[in-house]
């Protein structure tokens, strides 16, 4: 009934594992790097992009604010960019830029206790 597993064989799979962690990884390193630079390109004359960085004299949110509202997600940041606001300008965005800034607003959520 069982299948005879060899060490060879469950190396391999656990090697090959880790590497898809690992690129996994540093795919979202770099897309958080990439919303980083584009939210300072698109966004940080509006919004605070990094803690104390670019005070703002709008009333658009910090980004560390808009990370740590209670129950934010990638979902509802995507409705977020994709809705007209009163305040925010109307701006077309790619999928890609925004996943990756999506990324980095994500990046700046704090731990809760």
């Amino acid at each position: 009934m069982y299948r005879q597993v060899s060490i060879a064989q469950i190396s391999l799979f656990a090697a090959s594992s880790l590497l898809a962690a690992a690129s996994a990884s540093a795919q979202q390193s770099d897309s958080v790097g990439q919303g980083r630079q584009l939210a300072h390109a698109q966004c940080a004359q509006c919004h605070e992009v990094e803690s104390q960085r670019y005070p703002t004299e709008t009333e658009a949110p910090p980004f560390e604010h808009i990370a740590n509202v209670p129950g934010m997600t990638s979902a509802a940041l995507t409705v977020a960019l994709r809705t007209s606001h009163r305040s925010m300008p109307d701006f077309i965005i790619e999928d890609r830029d925004a996943r990756n800034i999506i990324a980095y607003i994500l990046s700046l959520k704090k731990e809760r206790d």
